[in-house]
């Protein structure tokens, strides 16, 4: 068994991996719901579903640097168990207000800026967590676990959420999430490190500009991280034009149920769970390089989908089929980009980037999603998907002229 699963020995990381997967499953909750009380009960225009979307990632742009640091400096644990049980109680503030028929936009938008700030400090632990957890030969096979995992919450959740939302409302759904966050927090508390964690350097001087200046230049100024890094900011600035865009459609144009929303994002769930299964032999088949290029070229091609898609049966169908191969892209790129970034990268410099690299694509989606619904309510929504598809074809073409193609994974 231990030859076979060889993760299962490690009994830190598989309290992980369950965490992990148990926050997923309710993240589908409040991804579906944030929207449907926008558009359903706000009544918000295209252009202020973007902001809205926007604002859940704007603490990255403005803090996400100094998480890097603030990671780097602590235990990584700790700050994930502190983040879980904050972020379900501000979840928890929207079933409160709606039963107080107090839900305003601003109070959704401060909800959702405060859970991203969360999530952003979250986020730039939880990637630097598993290296304490398994050897750095298993780092690539770890991750190909969390994406399967992570795949079929993804598959299961969404047309849960969105049943849940079609029958209780969702404010219930949030607050499914929240008891999520309980839970994975609880776990997380439990789990035993291979290794003590050491917070790195947290008694020295501090000084932060020459640590932000580190983990900048690890990024920027590395031959293969640099293109890739300037690939993956302008393709989340295409996701975020995107992915506003697409939602407005299903929800405003189409007036799809909940139901029938949860069921295509649970399209590209099922995806992940074959794109995930498949990620190692991939990566080592086509190399680091070629296999997350062939995933960028395959993000257009999905998205194109979206605008061709019609109101009748054939219209949900495309739709499905084109989140179907995007979450096999996801769910292939993932573990083979993670395993790369993690076993390239200094253990001090992790926190920091991770942090760089999420704080500036997130930064992008702040930028993209109010620019996709303000074109969406100028020029039309199809329009201004294709738009949002020509920028996608951009990334890719620009990823794969550069020295990217030439990564792989280092000893």
């Amino acid at each position: 068994m231990s030859r076979r699963y060889p993760l299962l020995q490690y009994p830190g990381y598989v309290r992980f991996w369950s965490a992990d997967a148990i926050s997923v499953a309710g993240s589908s909750f409040t991804m579906l719901a944030i929207p449907f009380i926008a558009e359903k009960t706000l009544d918000v225009s295209t252009t202020e579903l973007g902001v809205l979307r926007g604002a859940g990632w704007l603490p990255y742009l403005l803090f996400g640097l100094l998480a890097g640091v603030f990671v780097d400096r602590h235990r990584r644990q700790p700050i994930l168990v502190g983040a879980d049980f904050t972020r379900a109680g501000i979840l928890a503030v929207i079933p409160i207000a709606a039963a107080l028929d107090a839900l305003t936009l601003p109070v959704l938008l401060g909800v959702v800026f405060a859970f991203g700030a969360v999530s952003m400090l979250y986020d730039a632990a939880h990637q630097s967590f598993p290296p304490a957890l398994v050897p750095k030969p298993l780092l690539t096979a770890a991750w190909a676990r969390l994406e399967q995992s992570n795949a079929v919450a993804g598959t299961g959740g969404p047309p849960l959420a969105g049943g849940v939302i079609t029958l209780l409302g969702a404010p219930i759904a949030m607050l499914i999430d929240a008891v999520s966050y309980l839970v994975s927090g609880i776990l997380l508390a439990g789990v035993r490190p291979l290794h003590p964690e050491v917070a790195l350097g947290k008694n020295e001087p501090r000084n932060l500009r020459r640590e932000i200046r580190e983990g900048l230049a690890w990024v920027y100024h590395h031959e293969a991280f640099r293109p890739f890094a300037l690939s993956s900011h302008l393709w989340m600035f295409a996701q975020g034009m995107l992915t506003t865009l697409m939602l407005a459609l299903l929800l405003d144009e189409m007036d799809l149920s909940g139901l029938k929303v949860g069921i295509i994002f649970a399209a590209a769930g099922i995806g992940a769970v074959f794109g995930s299964t498949g990620s190692e032999s991939f990566g080592r088949r086509f190399g680091v390089g070629p296999a997350i290029l062939a995933c960028r070229w395959l993000s257009p091609i999905t998205y194109a989908t979206v605008p061709l898609a019609g109101d009748s049966t054939s219209g949900l169908v495309l739709l499905c089929a084109g989140q179907f191969v995007f979450g096999i892209s996801l769910g292939l790129d993932g573990p083979i980009e993670m395993g790369y970034r993690q076993s390239a990268t200094p253990p001090e410099l992790l926190g920091r980037l991770n942090a760089t690299l999420r704080s500036l694509n997130r930064g992008m989606i702040v930028i993209g999603a109010p620019l996709g619904g303000f074109l969406g309510d100028r020029i039309g929504l199809r329009p201004a998907l294709w738009i949002g598809v020509g920028v996608m074809v951009a990334q890719a073409v620009g990823l794969q002229l550069s020295r990217f193609r030439h990564a792989r994974i280092t000893d």
